[in-house]
């Protein structure tokens, strides 16, 4: 209602005049979750999810995964992943992972707000992947009563810098993981990229592996909202939807976090996107390499690329419009393509660098 008393009438959508590549979040939702979403909104449904849809969207999870395990739905990865660690973790253990990890630079404290305390120990790793060899020196160090037992190895698939662990270096992660008494937890907020990049079955990088919880992302593969956590180890799982309900999220309309699952799982739309993503970025990491002034940090395993560019060159892309983030990762400058991203945009993107860096 306006200040008369009429109804007001909502302004038109402003976006932003090209897609970006700032995050893969700037993109809208996929048309297979828009589609599935509409399917659900009509008539009455159970809550909190006791609904065909939530049933179905955890069915098609454990079937892409070719084993039975628990899935619960979450609405953004910051929970996903703090409430999976603190199932796992008393406030006396310590969470492994790299120094560049989502749960240590980009959720605020919360893995550990969650959990009462649980340490975050972090480890170095070349292309922000960690080896066995850093997780027994770590784990082994000490044992002492005064230290923060070791209890979870957390490693982010595909990681932060936009690399890709292969089916071996998991199973050795996953082999040292269980030797040392450790729970393997993996943050997928890109898990489809992963799975796309390597293209093998998701089993192969997750449970065959020894990885115990997955945090599966939705968002950014093409949803509007919403994460899966994956227990493959379903002893951990228990009581844990007494933690969504404390933490404020369990939905009361689930129906609608769900369904967009069934949208993108139930025809393999989630692994065309993400190859789709994948190839944009290979196009601009090739693009990129071509230019002399500019570097490449990491290779382009999924759908993100990180390059340093001179100072000047990335003021003048962000003058002429461009959005993208540096401060992610190790540093430079991180573009990161979108389900929606198209090679044209790509093109014009490298076509203003280009400019940029012989200005």
């Amino acid at each position: 209602m306006n200040p008369s008393g009429n109804l007001s009438v909502m302004p038109a959508p402003v976006s932003l005049p090209r897609r970006q590549f700032a995050s893969d979040n700037y993109a809208g939702i996929a048309p297979e979750a828009w589609e599935a979403l509409e399917q659900a909104n009509h008539g009455h449904a159970p809550a909190y999810g006791d609904d065909m849809w939530t049933a179905r969207a955890a069915d098609l999870i454990r079937e892409i995964f070719e084993t039975d395990c628990e899935v619960f739905f979450a609405f953004n990865g910051t929970a996903a992943n703090s409430l999976a660690l603190a199932a796992i973790c008393q406030s006396y253990h310590s969470i492994l992972c790299h120094e560049i990890s989502h749960i240590e630079t980009d959720e605020c404290g919360a893995p550990e707000f969650f959990s009462n305390g649980t340490k975050i120990l972090v480890l170095r790793g070349d292309l922000g992947k960690l080896d066995a060899r850093t997780i027994e020196h770590a784990v082994k160090r000490r044992s002492d009563v005064h230290y923060p037992k070791p209890r979870v190895l957390s490693v982010t698939q595909s990681t932060e810098i936009g690399t890709v662990y292969s089916v071996e270096e998991l199973e050795q992660l996953g082999e040292s993981a269980k030797r040392l008494g450790l729970t393997f937890h993996m943050d997928g907020a890109r898990f489809g990229n992963a799975v796309a990049s390597l293209d093998v079955a998701p089993k192969e990088l997750t449970w065959r592996r020894g990885v115990d919880v997955l945090c599966f992302g939705g968002t950014k593969m093409g949803m509007a909202v919403g994460e899966a956590i994956v227990f493959f180890r379903k002893d951990l799982a228990r009581e844990f939807e007494y933690r969504c309900k404390q933490a404020g999220q369990l939905s009361s309309k689930m129906r609608f976090l769900a369904a967009p699952w069934i949208g993108m799982l139930q025809d393999g739309a989630w692994l065309r996107h993400a190859r789709h993503s994948n190839a944009c970025a290979r196009r601009l990491s090739e693009g990129l390499s071509t230019i002399p002034q500019i570097a490449l940090m990491a290779p382009a395993q999924a759908n993100a690329v990180f390059a340093t560019l001179p100072e000047a060159a990335l003021a003048e892309l962000k003058h002429r419009g461009w959005r993208f983030y540096t401060f992610i990762g190790s540093g430079g400058a991180r573009f990161m393509c979108a389900w929606d991203t198209t090679p044209e945009d790509v093109d014009a993107l490298l076509a203003d660098i280009r400019q940029a860096c012989s200005g």
